[in-house]
């Protein structure tokens, strides 16, 4: 439930309002814009009586919200929210953000040479495998710990923030200390206990969407990290499992729309792990930029032919740089920038 305050409610009756309301064993939630005064009721109000509330005069009105998400909900903030990582910000209404690295870190000067040169090209967060999810267990499963220093060195010498996944609650103190995004991947998407401990952080977390999941399920996920503490969360899409073989995964763009309708929450589109394939990525990420999207996150390698993990999708720094340019040019077309 929220209730919307008339502008220009003076503070009095506002914390006499929210003194009632938290009698009646809800938290609030208060989202403040130019105009108006939104108070978010999180718990059980089905015996709230919204024709009391609405009947106050500096109350414009009361509504209910039938979606189980609230936090994350558009309803409860109906501003963009922004995220911060380390400096560069990612929402509607800042510049598009691109997350450009290789999939894995495999080495010293593979992570050097490629993070000069998505930099160059525009990238403004370097990503970068540490722990790698394989569905075979005899596939290349990181550097672990020696690839986050890796990339804290990386982040010296270029400037860029990073980002990188997490897999396992252990690892978290870890990451708080190098990583400035933490990615949560497909598997653990709906890995509650894991989100719940991200929750009881402020440090950005970056949300991919499950394999098959919907997209209430998706913001569910994210309403944990929000209902623990944490409203610093980057959405992001990377395709689903459908019964088409051609791609990797099925891109699913209409996520844009749909997010930026019905959440507050920034969403960036990974068109490497969507299609996986190279020469597809260009599209998919020009047709996101089209969309609306307010990033990209990108694999890139400096050898594609040997990389350790998914070189198959990852473009060559050239490809990477001739991407960006054309991302340049279509992003004021739907009102953003690079």
């Amino acid at each position: 439930m929220i209730i919307t305050l008339r502008p220009h409610t003076n503070t009095k009756d506002k914390e006499e309002l929210k003194a009632r309301l938290l009698s009646l064993g809800v938290v609030i939630h208060e989202s403040t814009g130019e105009n108006y005064t939104i108070l978010g009721l999180v718990g059980d109000t089905t015996g709230i009586d919204a024709r009391s509330f609405e009947a106050l005069p500096y109350v414009d009105h009361v509504t209910r919200i039938g979606a189980p998400y609230k936090l994350v909900n558009r309803l409860f903030h109906p501003q963009d929210t922004i995220v911060d990582v380390a400096g560069v910000k990612v929402g509607a209404s800042e510049p598009m953000v691109i997350m450009a690295g290789p999939c894995a870190v495999e080495d010293r000067e593979q992570l050097e040479e490629i993070a000069q040169g998505v930099k160059q090209a525009g990238a403004r967060i370097l990503r970068g495998g540490a722990y790698k999810p394989r569905t075979s267990p005899y596939s290349f499963q990181g550097l672990g710990e020696e690839a986050l220093d890796l990339l804290v060195q990386a982040k010296q010498i270029t400037g860029l923030p990073v980002v990188s996944e997490l897999m396992d609650e252990n690892q978290l103190e870890l990451f708080e200390e190098k990583v400035d995004l933490i990615q949560i991947g497909a598997r653990n998407m709906q890995n509650y206990a894991l989100l719940k401990a991200l929750g009881q952080t402020k440090k950005p977390v970056l949300l991919k969407r499950g394999f098959a999941n919907t997209i209430e399920e998706w913001l569910m996920a994210a309403e944990y990290l929000a209902s623990y503490g944490n409203p610093n969360i980057i959405l992001c899409e990377r395709g689903i499992r459908t019964f088409e073989s051609a791609t990797r995964n099925t891109l699913d763009l209409a996520v844009i729309p749909i997010i930026k309708k019905r959440s507050h929450l920034p969403i960036i589109i990974d068109p490497s792990h969507a299609t996986g394939d190279w020469e597809l990525v260009e599209s998919a990420a020009l047709a996101a930029t089209a969309a609306g999207a307010d990033g990209l996150i990108i694999e890139v390698h400096n050898h594609p032919e040997k990389a350790k993990s998914d070189g198959a999708q990852s473009l060559k720094i050239d490809n990477f740089t001739l991407l960006m340019e054309k991302c340049k040019a279509i992003a004021p077309v739907v009102g953003r920038r690079l």
